[in-house]
């Protein structure tokens, strides 16, 4: 299979790898981590205007390039080198992708104010004990005259706090656990009877809490067919694990290099760090973990647009390997930079702590390797 990207896609990687270099130094990624925003100042509007990132993935048909994961795979893997605190992931990965999918004039006009940089998106699908099935949501929406009357509750919620819309996944119809009657549904998070408890996660970002009380929601709140989004919300789950994934390569490539660079300067009994030989060895280890989940996240990507069960075993052996290799760098990475690896003023404990989440979101490895297990099983 042919990894090699095209000129545009190295063009795209180059571009944003200058921009990032410039616009995103650790400690003023840190100064507005710890702000009331949570977000550097102009640095999203600068993704949509200066270089036009945040369309490149989209059909052309929707105000996008045409581009597709391939180059969201690119984009996330150089935020990931930075830790970037953008919503990229949840408004354009995630969101974006369901707006165009499902269409619609409520839809395209958000869409547009997504792509000018005017608008943050934020998706509120799984629950507690829904794991990687969200036939099991327990959020329900009633028709209520002409709309929708929304009731439940969602937890952990990334970039809430920052959106001006959020994705709702609620069950319309059947009983829990059936595969039919999940809707998706676009909602202004200001709606009388919706309460945000919003907060900082470990790794900087911002995430909320998030109830419906009885909301009631206009009749073009609903996205696509009433009972039939189960499907586009598995497959968009999956283009989000890929993503997400590659984030993490990110992550990890800049733990190896600034561990290099460390280790090539620190002095220890008159010699360099990367002088002893299991210093060396435990580096060429870090280097092997972050080419194996490359690989796997290549392979992910690339499957994304092909048959379901293809796609979901691609997604799940991605995030099981991204997670193994996610410790390994990450804690080897505190280690040989010593005590100082987990102090605030460091940035390897910031990247640590970033993919420690990303181990986290949308299921563990031990859910992944159930997935891919049972996936197999079907296979035969």
């Amino acid at each position: 299979m042919d990894f090699t990207f095209t000129e545009e896609q190295q063009m795209l990687r180059a571009s944003l790898r200058r921009f990032l270099a410039d616009r995103y130094p650790f400690d003023q990624r840190l100064a507005a981590s710890r702000s009331a925003n949570g977000l550097p100042s102009g640095v999203w509007a600068a993704l949509a205007n200066e270089l036009g990132l945040l369309c490149v993935g989209l059909p052309e048909d929707h105000g996008g390039l045409g581009g597709g994961a391939v180059d969201h795979m690119i984009i996330m893997e150089e935020l990931g080198r930075v830790v970037a605190l953008e919503p990229y992931l949840e408004t354009i990965v995630i969101g974006a992708e369901l707006l165009s999918r499902c269409g619609g004039t409520t839809a395209q006009g958000v869409l547009a104010g997504v792509v000018s940089g005017e608008k943050l998106l934020a998706n509120a699908f799984a629950e507690a004990g829904t794991e990687l099935d969200l036939s099991h949501i327990a959020t329900r929406a009633e028709r209520k005259g002409e709309g929708w009357r929304l009731s439940g509750r969602k937890t952990l919620v990334t970039a809430a706090p920052w959106a001006s819309q959020l994705l709702i996944a609620a069950r319309t119809s059947g009983a829990s656990g059936d595969a039919s009657g999940i809707s998706l549904f676009l909602v202004d998070p200001v709606l009388p009877g919706i309460a945000l408890d919003c907060y900082a996660t470990v790794d900087g970002r911002r995430a909320a809490d998030i109830a419906f009380d009885g909301v009631h929601l206009a009749a073009d709140a609903l996205l696509g067919e009433e009972g039939k989004a189960l499907p586009l919300l598995d497959e968009v789950t999956d283009r989000a694990i890929a993503a997400l994934c590659a984030e993490a390569v990110g992550a990890m490539g800049h733990l190896l290099e600034a561990t290099v660079a460390y280790t090539s300067e620190r002095k220890q009994f008159g010699k360099d760090l990367a002088s002893f030989q299991v210093v060396r060895h435990r580096m060429a280890d870090m280097l092997i973990e972050i080419e194996l989940a490359t690989s796997a996240v290549y392979m992910s990507t690339v499957r994304l647009d092909g048959p379901a069960q293809a796609r979901k075993l691609a997604a799940s052996a991605a995030k099981a390997v991204v997670c193994a290799a996610a410790r390994f760098v990450g804690q080897s990475a505190v280690q040989l930079h010593g005590a100082m690896g987990m102090t605030d003023e460091l940035d390897i404990g910031h990247y640590f702590k970033r993919l420690m989440v990303i181990s986290a979101v949308f299921g563990d490895a031990d859910a992944h390797c159930a997935r891919y297990l049972s996936l197999s099983v079907d296979k035969g």
